[in-house]
């Protein structure tokens, strides 16, 4: 009884270790088969050009973001009622909501048509108006809160919560840059100042790092450690940047999916390469001196501003694909002296984007750089009176609900005005344009499709546009 059980015992143990055994050269195999199949299937995110899905109008983008909001009722879109009701209270039909601003407040400033179409611009904004017949004007956009940073992210990303891809982000991972010596998405920040939410303004979220945007100074070197701190000699560098590559490839291989190892790698290689061609790109002292003084780079006020819209023309010029032009903290957000703070603002940037329009133009960039310009939201046309402000010091609040932003050169038609706000400028009513509508255009002057520009995040297919039934805007396009 004894021996038959250990007989037994010896076979069963036997047939359990070639069982065993089969299943784990099987378990063998079948982890190889899936690292082959997942490495087939992996995509390789990098920065190489990619073709667009259909024609593109435009091949880069320069995006002047007026942190802050613009006042609309003040620069784009004239209201004779507004003034002409001055000082009383709002009708009901446009009464604040929130209870937040007082009477309604007309503009000291005076518009005037430009341009064959006539397009109307107030006065503070003489070097745009001078584009008018170029500049297409969105009156009737409108947004889903009164927070600057969510309507930021709205703004940027598509919907009011952080930490989703910018449209700049969007469009690198789409079609990728010209110049692979040069990122595909730059943004130049206020050298005076963050922008309100900062360096998420360029984030590309859960989108492979790869795709955020770089960071150019305007002030000094353009990336900081951009230069070795020892020359060397010989072929010595070419040399140590082969080893670098072949020790980061082996390093790759060894972890395969991992996005923001390929990010840094991606980005250390393309730093080395951009140790000229940074810096030859934002070199403005070899603009003539005629350039530099039609972008205002000589007056205090406007040199700042100037300088980086100069530097944007020459990054799109050398191949970037989306620019994008920050300003310190919220500038536009007029909640006290209205018309002082309106004009300071104005004075800072009419000057210099008039002349950015101009160069392009000169150059025959426009008709392929889709400039964009707007803010976060609008301003209130009632009064705020923060502080115990009086006649004459008055603000205007946050204001989503009607609001104007434009387009020019990259494929638009100019000359015109969309949509309409109401007889008091309070709520968008013709044409009505959230930033989903916005957003696709954008995408499809690129030659992008917002529908199936998609990544999968979290198992889901996520898009720029998002749930929203989005539509592109053809009466923009020419």
């Amino acid at each position: 009884m004894n021996e038959l059980t250990s007989r037994e015992y010896y076979e069963i143990s036997r047939r359990q270790t070639l069982k065993q055994l089969g299943a784990g050269l099987g378990g063998a195999i079948l982890s190889t088969l899936l690292h082959e199949e997942a490495q087939a299937d992996r995509q390789i995110h990098n920065l190489s050009p990619r073709q667009p899905v259909h024609s593109p109008k435009a091949t880069a983008v320069i995006q002047l973001f007026m942190h802050g909001g613009p006042s609309q009722v003040d620069l784009l879109d004239p209201k004779p009622l507004l003034n002409k009701h001055s000082g009383e209270n709002p009708p009901a039909t446009v009464a604040d909501d929130e209870e937040r601003t007082k009477y309604l407040l007309g503009t000291p400033f005076k518009f005037r048509q430009h341009g064959e179409s006539g397009t109307e611009f107030s006065d503070q904004l003489p070097a745009i108006a001078k584009h008018a017949d170029k500049i297409a004007v969105i009156r009737s956009m409108y947004g889903e809160h009164r927070n600057h940073e969510h309507s930021i992210w709205l703004a940027q990303t598509g919907l009011i919560i952080p930490g989703r891809p910018t449209l700049g982000s969007w469009a690198s991972y789409g079609l990728g840059t010209i110049n692979q010596n040069l990122p595909a998405y730059v943004a130049l920040p206020d050298p005076q100042g963050p922008s309100t939410d900062g360096a998420r303004n360029w984030s590309s979220g859960w989108l492979p790092p790869v795709y955020q945007g770089t960071a150019f100074r305007s002030e000094g070197s353009p990336i900081l450690n951009l230069h070795p701190s020892k020359t060397l000699t010989g072929n010595t560098r070419d040399r140590k940047l082969d080893l670098l590559r072949s020790l980061n490839q082996k390093h790759k291989d060894r972890h395969p999916q991992e996005l923001e190892l390929d990010a840094r790698i991606t980005n250390l290689e393309l730093a080395a390469r951009m140790q000229l061609a940074a810096t030859d790109a934002i070199d403005i002292t070899r603009e003539t001196a005629a350039t530099q003084e039609a972008y205002g780079l000589h007056d205090p006020v406007t040199q700042s501003y100037g300088k980086r819209c100069l530097m944007a023309r020459r990054l799109v010029e050398r191949g970037v694909r989306f620019v994008q032009i920050m300003m310190k903290s919220q500038p536009w957000d007029t909640h006290t002296s209205n018309v002082e703070n309106t004009k300071k603002c104005c004075r800072e940037t009419d000057g210099p984007v008039g002349a950015l329009l101009t160069d392009l133009e000169q150059r025959g960039l426009l008709d392929s750089t889709l400039v964009l310009w707007g803010g976060e939201f609008g301003r209130t046309p009632g009064a705020e009176l923060r502080g115990g402000a009086a006649k004459g010091s008055e603000g205007r609040d946050h204001h989503p609900y009607g609001f104007s932003v434009w387009m020019a050169g990259g494929g638009i038609k100019g000359g015109q005005t969309y949509g309409a706000t109401d007889d008091f400028g309070y709520r968008s009513v013709e044409n009505r344009t959230k930033y989903s509508d916005y957003h696709a255009t954008v995408l499809h002057q690129l030659g992008l499709d917002h529908q199936n520009l998609v990544y999968e995040h979290n198992g889901r297919n996520e898009r720029l546009t998002d749930v929203y039934d989005a539509h592109i805007i053809k009466e923009l396009i020419s």
